[in-house]
């Protein structure tokens, strides 16, 4: 069975270009948080500054997930404004984010094949 995905809390499920499409639009008019659900029961999630962003894939609810990392980041350096949907404005390492372009990438893989792009660096936390 192919799994499908679809934005958290709409009806349509879309095309992985056209998911990855939706949450670029979404970055543009100032939603930096966007949760994709899957059929199969899985989330993924995207929270952005515009400029880097933190994607978590979690299997299940209550599952603590896996998270793209950039191991090329400088240590010790954080960027803030991943401003979630309840306003809580959020600071990261560089380290536990990619560059936002980077993870429009790894979301399209994902949600096209159901894993991580064979040179993308992640991080479970189970």
């Amino acid at each position: 069975m192919t799994e499908s995905w679809k934005i958290e809390a709409a009806d349509a499920l879309l095309s992985p270009d056209a998911l990855v499409e939706a949450v670029r639009a979404r970055t543009a008019d100032g939603l930096l948080e966007t949760w994709l659900t899957s059929s199969s029961g899985r989330s993924l999630a995207l929270v952005s500054n515009t400029v880097r962003a933190m994607v978590v894939l979690l299997e299940r609810d209550g599952d603590p997930g896996e998270h793209a990392v950039d191991p090329q980041a400088e240590e010790g350096v954080w960027s803030d404004g991943f401003v979630l949907s309840n306003g809580q404005d959020d600071a990261y390492p560089d380290r536990d984010t990619v560059p936002v372009e980077e993870a429009y990438r790894l979301v399209t893989h994902l949600v096209d094949t159901g894993h991580w792009p064979p040179d993308a660096h992640w991080v479970a936390e189970r």
